[in-house]
Parts: C-alpha cells; sequence; structure tokens
C-alpha cells in the first residue's frame, strides 16, 4: 500500500515540510510496511522561496536591490543550485508592503528591482526562473524589469526614459538590442492566479490601480500609457498582448514578461504539480492525505488542497483533508466534486488559538493516524 501525504503550510504553525514530515512519521509508526511518499505542497502563493526551499532544498539568498521607488533595499531570492532553478516573489522587490502609505504613487513606481533580481540569478547560471508576481506596489507594465536587462524605452527624442508607470504614455520607441542574451536561454515562468487582462474595465489599473494609490487622473494617465505600451509593443514584435489571461497581474507585469522575457503564464498549483512531479508521486497511491491551517471555500479558486484533490481524483485516488479548523461555510458538496472525499479538523476538543498552534504536530500526528487505521481497516474488511 502506498499513502501519499501532500500538506499545504498550516499558517503560523509549520511548514509545508514539516507537517508532511510528522504525517509521514505518523504512518510509518503505525504501519511500517506501508510505503509513505512526502509531497509538501503549496499553491505558489505567499511564501514560494520558502517551500522552494523546502521541497527541493533550496537557499535563501539576500541581494541589494531597488524598492518600488528606486531605493537601495536587500530584497531576497531562492536558489535551487542542483536543479539551476531561481524562484522569485516580485513583492520582495517591488512590493505594495515595501512603501508606507503616504508613498504609495503607481505612476512613480517601479519594477526595476524584480529585474535585479532576475539578473543576479542569471550571474548564477540558472536556467528556469520562477516568479511569483502577487502583491505589486507597480502599474509600469514590467518596463522596469525589462530596463534591468537592458531593454531601453525611448521617448520622442530618442532619449531614454526612467522605466515608471507615469512614463508609459512618453515611450515612442523600445531598443531590444541590449537585452541580456541569457534570457534566451533561460526558461521564464510566471505565477499568476488572476486572468485580468492589461486594459480595459477589468484589466490592471482599473482594477488594482486604486489599492496602490492611484486616482481617478492618474488612473486615465497609466491606462493610456499601458496602451501606448501595448501599441508599440505590436509594432516591434508582432504580438498583441492586451488580451493575455494574467496580462493584467501586478499592473502589467505578467504581460510585460510575455512580451519582454517570453514569460510563460501559469497558475500556482499548476506549477507547484511540475516542481513535485504530484502526478507520477499520486499514480498508484492507496491514498492520499492533504490540508492545511484552515479550510474554506477558497480552495476552489486554486489552493494548494484544491490541486492536490484535483490530481488525486484524476487517478481515482481517496482523498482526505486534515485542517486546523473548519470554515461554517464550507461547501462540502463541492469538496467531495473536486475529489476531497472527507474533511477533518485535528484539533481534539474546544482549545484557544493559542493552544492549538502550539501543539499542532501533536494533534497533526494523532490525526493522521485515526485517518490512516480507519482506512487500512475499511479496506481490511473489504
Amino acid at each position: 500500500m502506498k499513502i501519499v501525504v501532500a500538506p499545504n503550510a498550516f499558517k503560523g504553525s509549520i511548514s509545508a515540510k514539516q507537517a508532511a514530515d510528522v504525517m509521514a512519521q505518523a504512518v510509518s509508526e503505525l504501519y511500517p510496511d506501508i510505503n509513505t511518499v512526502k509531497v509538501p505542497f503549496s499553491d505558489g502563493g505567499d511564501g514560494l522561496l520558502e517551500v522552494l526551499r523546502d521541497i527541493m532544498e533550496g537557499s535563501i539568498q539576500k541581494v541589494k536591490v531597488k524598492d518600488p521607488l528606486g531605493r537601495e533595499i536587500v530584497s531576497e531570492l531562492c536558489i535551487v543550485e542542483k536543479e539551476k532553478i531561481a524562484a522569485i516573489e516580485m513583492a520582495r522587490a517591488s512590493g505594495l508592503a515595501l512603501l508606507k502609505k503616504h508613498e504609495l504613487d503607481p505612476t512613480k513606481t517601479t519594477t526595476l528591482g524584480t529585474g535585479e533580481l532576475i539578473k543576479y540569478a542569471l550571474d548564477l547560471g540558472v536556467k528556469k526562473i520562477i516568479i511569483g508576481i502577487g502583491g505589486s506596489a507597480t502599474n509600469d507594465g514590467g518596463i522596469g524589469v525589462a530596463s534591468a536587462l537592458g531593454i531601453r524605452f525611448l521617448d520622442k527624442n530618442g532619449k531614454e526614459l526612467y522605466p515608471c508607470g507615469g512614463n508609459l504614455i512618453k515611450i515612442q520607441d523600445i531598443d531590444f538590442s541590449g537585452l541580456d542574451p541569457r534570457i534566451k536561454e533561460c526558461e521564464i515562468v510566471v505565477v499568476c492566479d488572476v486572468d485580468n487582462p492589461l486594459l480595459g474595465e477589468n484589466g490592471a489599473t482599473r482594477v488594482y490601480g486604486p489599492q496602490k494609490g492611484a486616482t481617478l487622473k492618474m488612473i486615465e494617465i497609466l491606462e493610456k500609457g499601458l496602451k501606448n505600451l501595448a501599441q508599440i509593443i505590436k509594432r516591434k514584435r508582432g504580438m498583441d498582448i492586451t488580451n493575455i489571461p494574467g496580462g493584467g497581474a501586478a499592473g502589467g507585469l505578467g504581460a510585460g514578461l510575455y512580451a519582454f522575457l517570453g514569460g510563460k503564464l501559469k497558475k500556482g498549483i499548476e506549477v507547484m504539480k511540475e516542481l513535485t512531479s504530484l502526478d507520477e508521486k499520486i499514480k498508484g497511491a492507496s491514498l492520499v492525505i492533504t490540508g492545511e491551517g484552515k479550510l474554506d471555500n477558497q480552495i476552489f479558486f486554486g489552493k494548494g488542497p484544491y490541486g492536490v484533490a484535483e490530481t488525486a481524483n484524476k487517478y481515482n485516488v481517496p482523498c482526505i483533508a486534515l485542517c486546523g479548523s473548519i470554515d461554517v461555510n464550507m461547501d462540502f458538496k463541492k469538496a467531495r466534486q473536486i475529489g476531497i472525499h472527507g474533511i477533518f479538523t485535528i484539533i481534539p476538543g474546544p482549545v484557544s488559538l493559542d493552544t492549538a498552534m502550539k501543539n499542532v504536530r501533536e494533534y497533526l500526528k494523532d490525526a493522521t493516524q485515526r485517518v490512516v487505521a480507519f482506512f487500512v481497516d475499511c479496506i481490511k474488511r473489504a
């Protein structure tokens, strides 16, 4: 018998890797002969660097880059040397959390620092870069990233422009000749879990601009700027970036990475499935156990347990989810439809949140053993 344990992080208490270790130990103590396969999982959102570090034995490295307003800060990325893979969260260089409220202004902010992280990864010889693009403070269409890698954006006088949102409207030409040649030898994977296009009512500026500090006047300037950028890219490269699903993510960074670096936009769970070889590990299993700190209807929008259950369902393998708490509005019928056949809380009784988080390992181990013991007994009696 093979059992796959593929938990997400129990946020605030233990990582996905720690949870998988606890669950695997729980199974082996009870049934030493069962082949237990550990697959720490994630939806590729916040904590992408830590997940890659844990599941692929990578290392977090610190790098000096420019923040959204061009000031020097210390950022981070994850390097997996043996696989020649780098993971970058653009929010750690170009994110909202790096600015104070009075500093928010997407006409002035830039993704330049994210581009510097990419350049650093290339300097280390990586052949694949995974970029999570949530939480941005920018609306520059990715011209900051492109500038850091050698692309020049020119005004009507042929003068190079600073790569910020407010200058998009001033671009008259794009010089691609200086693009770092190593980009052609590197696979760029963009983790994007929204489908917004670049322009329009559902686009980058109108939907996300206000949360980045954009006034109505700024929104019009930025929208016209992104439209101008798209027109020049179509003229220079023959590609239409206006309707790419996810192109509007991170202030148009999704479309920019596609146009400037040949980036492939993918859902977070799809990226994680590939990295963890989830299909191969679940194929032929008798049971899959997933889980995270709290299960609610957000899982249906591509959270970690959704990806695990979806894969288990594909191979007709039953899947159980363990969690710290279950939302009162949880749609259990829908959960069954995606392949989660049972959802159980690991908490043994009424306890405080602090107690639950302190004892999560003990609770998770006990719950795993109860579920597995019941499953094995059912198999024996069948």
